[in-house]
């Protein structure tokens, strides 16, 4: 099994082989498939039981996808927004977080200080927007906060995010770092699936909303892939360089 690109979460694939990668943090199971005649590897990132965001083995997720050989890892998340309606998407470029109990990092026996100054590759971010474009949809860009759930945030809770935040979700980290500690590019899609703050959500809207838009995040997800320059002319491949002390 070989990937050019990695994309977890879950998105409508034609086709594809189910395949199982050993990692030295568990195994991951995952679909070998090919998306716009390129070689992917397909993670739902929860797993079989749907796993909550604070027990998601985001290690061994990440290492599944650099086993494979992708070196390009393209994110989908679902989100409450601060600035966007339902059913829109929103491209991160930057990120905040407040997880408490999840492993950050790889390098848990010495120091190395990987520079978090531009998180999300932008060449992956560029080809989303785009892409996003071609199907009719105006991207929004902002900040993704990052909260440890699984009960979702209070209203006194949104208020304070909002101050610094745009969308607020529960698995945009530490997927983003571990993606950065192995010198991957990576970059997210974020769909709005309820207004952050407005009243009680209802959950089965939040479905309803993450169904209608599978179609068209499908599409949005090819014309990405095929987007993508074949090598890297970014700084994600560097992150590594002069980050161990």
């Amino acid at each position: 099994m070989r990937a050019d690109i990695a994309i977890i979460g879950r998105i409508l694939t034609h086709g594809g082989e189910r395949v199982e990668v050993s990692t030295p943090y568990g195994n991951v199971r995952a679909i070998s498939s090919r998306i716009s005649g390129r070689d992917v590897i397909v993670i739902p990132r929860h797993g079989d039981s749907h796993l909550p965001p604070h027990r998601v083995n985001y290690r061994a997720i990440i290492c599944a996808a650099a086993s494979a050989g992708a070196v390009r890892i393209i994110a989908i998340n679902t989100v409450g927004s601060m600035i966007s309606p339902p059913g829109s998407f929103v491209i991160p470029k930057d990120f905040i977080e407040f997880t408490k109990s999840r492993v950050s990092t790889f390098y848990e026996d010495r120091a190395v200080h990987v520079d978090m100054s531009e998180p999300y590759c932008p060449e992956i971010r560029t080809a989303l927007i785009e892409s996003c474009r071609a199907e009719g949809h105006e991207p929004y860009e902002g900040v993704y906060v990052c909260t440890e759930g699984p009960h979702l945030e209070t209203h006194a809770q949104i208020r304070m995010l909002r101050s610094f935040g745009d969308v607020v979700g529960m698995t945009g980290y530490p997927e983003v770092v571990l993606a950065k500690e192995r010198a991957l590019c990576y970059a997210s899609i974020c769909l709005v699936t309820n207004t952050a703050g407005d009243g009680q959500v209802d959950l089965s809207q939040i479905m309803s909303v993450e169904s209608k838009a599978r179609g068209d995040l499908a599409r949005i997800i090819e014309g990405t892939v095929s987007r993508i320059p074949g090598r890297r002319s970014c700084r994600c491949c560097r992150a590594l360089e002069n980050a161990e002390l």
